[in-house]
């Protein structure tokens, strides 16, 4: 049809045809199709595929993926557009949508000797009633403005970030998984210090990018409980970097991470570093535990190096509205070991909630291994009805009392 015609056309070449972003309507997602709003053409930088288009009201039809999102692990796989925009001579460009899935940066690239980096993680989901969704991407402005600031880099826009985020999630509607799938579409908004910089200094130039995927769960068990041990390094100084999210802290994790692995754990315990008393978090999550009572018990930095996770700030108001007991405060390695908890779990956007059923120590001369009753088998009943009570708030399930969720499509 020409319909279809035309939208080969836009993504053969998004010179020929304006576009702004892939509109999805309910019905059209419960049927697996999607649909392209359409307008007249707008310029394009030069040299550049990005698209600053703003589109009209004429609709086409698009296609859902041909994709098994039952199967998904949690990968990379190439959508249809990312977004990009970039930071030079004081101010951020308008920035936009774009099909080239490559960064041209120079050898000299500040990204390359000063690791100026920062990155976000967030997912847009196909609610119960077919809109497309995101989770609070508000929060995850605030917290990559604040990284950006703690490594000297020009912060990006909070509402820019946010309007970017809706902007690349609808032009790749239909790589989002339909409702039910268990797969999500993973957004990881970044910035990069992408001018040249020799000497010991913040780059000239930063480049801001967001790129889309369709991911699987994080942990290949998927709610089946996994095992941690204490990790002998250090994850973070304290008073350091480990309360932003820089690709930095993570480059440091890899090598314990990997070590972990090949010992048949899942992940690494961090304790924190300045007295190795206090548990931190792991590689790539924050953790929670639950008492005998039912209270739930979040570990607080005293040095200030524990991520400030989204994910664990929206299950705290979600088991206050509950009615659970919440203590959040510094958790000591040695309550951990007495069995004062019987749950664990670990809290992010990539997992939501993944359970913990043991977690060995076995450093500094100890042999010490810590197991969870209530959930060493299968994920234990808080952790359950907290898991279920947020992602029933991010698919539509469960009334969103705080605004949380922002319509994407």
């Amino acid at each position: 049809s020409d319909a279809r015609a035309e939208y080969n056309l836009v993504h053969a070449n998004p010179r020929a045809i304006g576009f702004d972003a892939v509109r999805v309507s309910r019905p059209a997602l419960r049927s697996g199709r999607a649909t392209l709003r359409r307008g007249r053409p707008r310029s394009l930088r030069a040299g550049s595929r990005v698209c600053n288009c703003v589109c009209k009201e004429r609709h086409m039809t698009v296609e859902k993926k041909d994709i098994d999102w039952g199967s998904l692990g949690f990968g990379y796989m190439k959508t249809d557009y990312s977004y990009e925009a970039h930071w030079k001579d004081g101010e951020w460009d308008e920035g936009g949508l774009t099909t080239d899935h490559t960064l041209h940066v120079s050898e000299c690239g500040g990204i390359f000797h000063y690791c100026q980096e920062v990155f976000e993680g967030l997912k847009a989901y196909t609610a119960e009633d077919g809109s497309i969704v995101c989770f609070r991407p508000d929060m995850n402005a605030e917290r990559m403005y604040n990284s950006a600031q703690r490594l000297e880099m020009p912060p990006f826009p909070k509402d820019k970030f946010v309007e970017a985020v809706k902007r690349v999630v609808s032009a790749n509607a239909a790589w989002v998984p339909p409702f039910g799938s268990g797969a999500t579409l993973y957004v990881r908004p970044f910035m990069i210090g992408s001018g040249d910089v020799i000497g010991v200094a913040p780059a000239p130039e930063y480049t801001f990018r967001i790129l889309v995927t369709p991911v699987g769960p994080y942990f290949k068990g998927g709610l089946k409980p996994v095992k941690l041990r204490v990790s002998e390094y250090d994850r973070a100084a304290p008073h350091g970097t480990g309360n932003i999210k820089a690709g930095l802290n993570y480059a440091m994790s890899l090598k314990p991470t990997m070590e972990a692995h090949r010992e048949g754990y899942a992940e690494n315990l961090y304790l924190d570093s300045e007295s190795r008393t206090y548990v931190e978090e792991t590689g790539g999550a924050n953790v929670l535990f639950v008492k005998e009572d039912g209270t739930l018990v979040v570990p607080q930095s005293h040095t200030d190096s524990i991520l400030p996770s989204i994910t664990r700030r929206s299950l705290v108001q979600v088991a206050q509205d509950l009615g659970m007991t919440v203590d959040q405060r510094p958790v000591e390695w040695a309550e951990v070991k007495a069995g004062t908890f019987v749950e664990c779990g670990l809290c992010g956007t990539a997992a939501v909630i993944s359970p913990v059923g043991e977690i060995d120590n076995k450093v500094y001369g100890a042999d010490e291994t810590v197991t969870f009753p209530a959930g060493y088998t299968e994920i234990g009943p808080v952790m359950k009805k907290l898991r279920e009570t947020l992602t029933g708030i991010q698919s539509g399930a469960v009334e969103d009392k705080h605004d949380w969720v922002y319509t994407v499509a």
